[in-house]
C-alpha cells in the first residue's frame, strides 16, 4: 500500500534534504516487506476460531471445509497483492537511489561519512555498489576500484611490517602509515590526500578476508587489530594481549597474567609460546625475570589509540 509509511516521491532530493533518503529508505522498505505477510498472519489468527466453531457444532463438515478453502484463497490473494505492492515500492526506491547516487556522486566519492551512510542505505535493497566495477554502480561511482586499491595498500602495509610485529598491528597504525605515505586512491578527486576512514578500511580488510591468507580484524581490549597471517588465535591469546595493553610501559610477565585470569601456569605459558613463535610478542629477560613486549600495542599507543 503506497498510502502508508514514508513516501520518498513526496520529497525532492536536494543538497539540503538528502538526509531524508538516508532516514526513510530503510523504514519504507521494512514497512512494505512486513505488510507482505501481515494479511496471511491475520488469516492464520482465525484458524483456531474455525476449529473451535467446528467442534462446538459437530455438524456441517462440508461447510467448514468450504470455509477453510475460502479463507486460504483470500489469504493467498491478499499475500500476492501485498507482495506486488512491496516489489513496486522496491522498484521505486531503486530509482530514487539511482537518482541520489548520480546527484551526490562527488560526496559519495570524497566524503567517508557520506559514503558509509550510502552503503548502509543500499543494503536493504540488496544493492551492492562494490560487487563489480563493470556494473552500473561501479561505472558511475568507481567504488569497486576504490576498495580494491585500498585493500592492496592495506595488504602492503601489513606484510611490510610482518617481520616486526608477527602479522598483527592496530587499525590505527595501518591508518597512520597510509596517511604518511600520502597515497591517493581511485575515487579521490581533490588535490589533497584524505586519511582513509575507519569504515573504508574495515570494508577493504573484509574484502581481503574473503581471499584467504589470514586477513581479519579482532578486538583486543578497546583496540581493533588487523591480523595478516593464517595463525589461529583463540580467546586465551586475546586475553594475554588485552592484559599486555595495561603493562605496555613495563612489559608483561606470566605471573601477572596468571593473577588476572586465574589460569594455571601451563595454560598461560602455552598462550605465550604461540605468540612468541609467531613474532607477535618479544621476550626480554631482565635480572632473571622474563618480560614480554608486544610491538603492535606499542604502535597503538604511539599513534594515539583511536582510529580516525
Amino acid at each position: 500500500d503506497h498510502g502508508a509509511g514514508p513516501r520518498l516521491s513526496n520529497y525532492k532530493i536536494t543538497q539540503n534534504h538528502s538526509y531524508l533518503l538516508f532516514k526513510f529508505l530503510p523504514l519504507a522498505l521494512e514497512s512494505q516487506v512486513n505488510k507482505a505477510t501481515a494479511s496471511t498472519d491475520r488469516i492464520e489468527s482465525f484458524k483456531p476460531f474455525l476449529k473451535m466453531s467446528h467442534r462446538r457444532r459437530g455438524v456441517g463438515v462440508a461447510r467448514s471445509g468450504a470455509t477453510k478453502k475460502f479463507a486460504q484463497k483470500k489469504a493467498d490473494e491478499m499475500k500476492a497483492i501485498s507482495l506486488q505492492n512491496a516489489l513496486d515500492t522496491v522498484e521505486e526506491l531503486e530509482k530514487k537511489l539511482t537518482e541520489f547516487a548520480k546527484k551526490h556522486q562527488s560526496e559519495i566519492q570524497n566524503d567517508p561519512v557520506f559514503r558509509d551512510r550510502f552503503l548502509k542505505m543500499c543494503a536493504p535493497l540488496g544493492v551492492d555498489p562494490l560487487a563489480s566495477k563493470k556494473s552500473f554502480w561501479g561505472q558511475i561511482l568507481g567504488m569497486g576500484d576504490f576498495y580494491h586499491e585500498l585493500a592492496v595498500k592495506v595488504a602492503e602495509v601489513c606484510l611490510a611490517a610482518k617481520a616486526r610485529n608477527g602479522g598483527i598491528m592496530s587499525l590505527t597504525e595501518v591508518q597512520t602509515i597510509l596517511a604518511k605515505r600520502k597515497t591517493k586512491l581511485g575515487m579521490e578527486r581533490s588535490s589533497s590526500t584524505q586519511v582513509a576512514a575507519t569504515s573504508d578500511l574495515q570494508i577493504a580488510i573484509n574484502k581481503l578476508a574473503k581471499l584467504g591468507g589470514g586477513f581479519r580484524m579482532v578486538q583486543v581490549g578497546k583496540s581493533t587489530m588487523v591480523i595478516s597471517v593464517p595463525t589461529e588465535l583463540d580467546n586465551d591469546h586475546m586475553q594475554v594481549m588485552t592484559a599486555a595493553s595495561a603493562y605496555k610501559d613495563t612489559g608483561l610477565t606470566i605471573d601477572q597474567v596468571m593473577y588476572t585470569t586465574k589460569w594455571s601456569r601451563e595454560r598461560t605459558q602455552r598462550a605465550f609460546d604461540l605468540l612468541l613463535q609467531e613474532g607477535m610478542a618479544w621476550l626480554d629477560t631482565y635480572k632473571g625475570q622474563d618480560l614480554f613486549w608486544f610491538p603492535s600495542i606499542w604502535q597503538e599507543e604511539r599513534n594515539g589509540g583511536a582510529p580516525f
